[in-house]
């Protein structure tokens, strides 16, 4: 392309490029025009010739430019490709994640597949603590985790600059014992959304290579995706955090309030917590109620001071409030040395926990006995009916609340237990619901008239609970009990008070049958019950 246009021209010259070698024509020491071939600021070579020169050196210099600015372009491309390539594989990424320590892994990785670096780690600034903390770091060499908080003022200059930079002066940092001996450069880029800085994304080399512009627009690029992904991830874990904490007090309060209003008392109105039960709530099941009541507490609580007597009564509810739940039964109100349970199934549960009850208290008389204490007894006294459970009150004062005659016999059962020296007594209608009765140990006691009752209601008395003389005694003399019984409620007193008189030669304690031969006997006498 050249030879024609210098014969055309008649020119006489030689072309050098930069180091003076000879590239075209033969050299001349009269040369004396020189024209130099540049592109941009770089020299490339020489023309050396006559005055008709200057056309072959502008000319040169015009093609080269001309191919300088296509290999830019073509490197801008590339530049421009390599960057959108990272920064479409780096969104697929962090598309798979929210977890910020993870994003900063990933950020990690990719920065340095695409920026040379030997090290590279993630700082982020915790508001609260005021400390920094590390999600993500590689290099061994790099940062020293034990160093990051303890040389804050330093690292902070770095952290929470908000600018992207290149260092080649690491000594600071080395000095300060923060990044290991062999970093000889560092790159860094700002996590930041909007105005708040979150922390840096930092690179390090340990070769004498220098971070380019290049480079810290590609991380800063990365650092700005970043950024976003940890603010979400960051405001993930917070709403997460606070959903569990919301979570955990009401958890709490339920747990509270369910200490003052059974669980099994707000299932029953179809609810599963307090706060969404409403005034007017109330449902009506077949249900068996439980009495009990420690006797003569008039009498031992004289004996105790009045914090004695608190404790008295908190250590005595505490052994009988597991045996109720544990045969699935509730407590609907501890009423000072008294105690109301609810049992929603059968009324076998509702015997068995007040047997267990029973034996809690033989064990307790154990323990008093060797500290020199009263003995305690109790009298428990259990029906099964309809019962109405609901929540009454009114808008700024509700309560949970029963409302039913079962309740009322239930606790007038117990009272009978005085009166016939019995522990446990249960109505006809809880028994009727017990159809495995073999391990039980059952003797009737009669009808009674209760108070405010037009029929009267027949009662059993369990001894399941009896100590075991005792309990053997009363087998042994069942039958003859059950006859002195079936004679009195005929009216036979003289032959009941012999029968009864049986069972109290052969068992002494029987306080039950003395009870029926006194009655017996003052009936043969005069006629009239005492």
């Amino acid at each position: 392309m050249l030879a024609p246009l210098i014969d055309g021209l008649g020119a006489d010259l030689a072309i050098y490029d930069d180091a003076g070698n000879l590239l075209w024509g033969k050299e001349n020491d009269y040369y004396k025009v020189v024209h130099d071939i540049l592109v941009g600021d770089e020299l490339l070579g020489q023309v050396k010739g006559d005055e008709k020169c200057i056309v072959i050196a502008n000319l040169l210099n015009y093609l080269l430019q001309k191919e300088s600015e296509k290999k830019r372009l073509g490197l801008e491309v590339l530049n421009l490709y390599q960057e959108v390539n990272l920064i479409f594989n780096f969104s697929e990424r962090l598309s798979q994640t929210i977890d910020a320590a993870a994003i900063c892994e990933i950020a990690l990785d990719e920065a340095s597949h695409v920026i040379k670096s030997a090290a590279g780690a993630v700082l982020l600034w915790d508001e609260h603590t005021k400390t920094l903390e590390l999600p993500a770091s590689f290099g061994d060499s790099f940062i020293n985790k034990e160093e990051v908080n303890n040389k804050l003022s330093i690292l902070l200059q770095i952290v929470l600059n908000g600018q992207s930079e290149i260092l080649t002066d690491t000594s600071e940092l080395i000095g300060a014992g923060i990044v290991g001996s062999a970093v000889k450069s560092i790159i860094y880029s700002s996590l930041k959304v909007k105005h708040r800085v979150m922390g840096a994304i930092l690179l390090a080399t340990d070769e004498l290579v220098q971070y380019t512009a290049g480079d810290l627009k590609l991380l800063t690029t990365l650092a700005l995706q970043s950024s976003a992904a940890i603010e979400s991830s960051l405001l993930f874990e917070k709403n997460i955090r606070e959903s569990r904490e919301r979570e955990d007090a009401m958890r709490l309060v339920n747990e509270i309030t369910g200490k003052f209003v059974p669980y099994e008392f707000i299932g029953a109105l179809g609810h599963h917590v307090l706060t969404d039960v409403k005034l007017g709530d109330q449902v009506e099941k077949i249900v068996t109620v439980l009495f009990s009541d420690i006797r003569d507490f008039t009498t031992i609580s004289e004996q105790m001071t009045p914090d004695e007597n608190f404790r008295f009564v908190c250590s005595f509810n505490e052994r009988m409030g597991p045996v109720i739940r544990k045969n699935n039964g509730f407590i609907n109100q501890y009423l000072g040395d008294a105690i109301m349970a609810i049992f929603p199934g059968s009324a076998f549960d509702a015997l068995s926990a007040a047997i267990e009850m029973q034996q809690e208290v033989q064990q307790l008389n154990t323990l008093r006995q060797v500290n020199s204490q009263p003995l305690i007894q109790i009298g428990v006294g259990m029906h099964t009916g309809p019962l109405i459970m609901g929540i009454t009150g009114d808008a700024d004062r509700m309560d949970a609340t029963t409302i039913s005659d079962t309740v009322n016999t239930a606790s007038r059962l117990e009272s009978l237990t005085k009166n016939f020296k019995a522990s446990i007594i249960l109505s006809d209608a809880s028994l009727k619901q017990i159809t495995s009765r073999e391990n039980l140990r059952l003797r009737y006691l009669g009808p009674v008239q209760l108070k405010g009752k037009h029929e009267s209601i027949h009662i059993h008395e369990c001894f399941s609970n009896d100590p075991a003389p005792r309990l053997e005694k009363k087998i042994n003399t069942l039958d003859v009990f059950n006859d002195g019984i079936a004679q009195y409620l005929n009216n036979a007193f003289s032959e009941a008070a012999v029968s009864f008189q049986k069972v109290i030669d052969h068992n002494p304690d029987d306080q039950t049958a003395k009870i029926f031969l006194s009655n017996a006997q003052s009936l043969i006498e005069t006629g009239i019950l005492k």
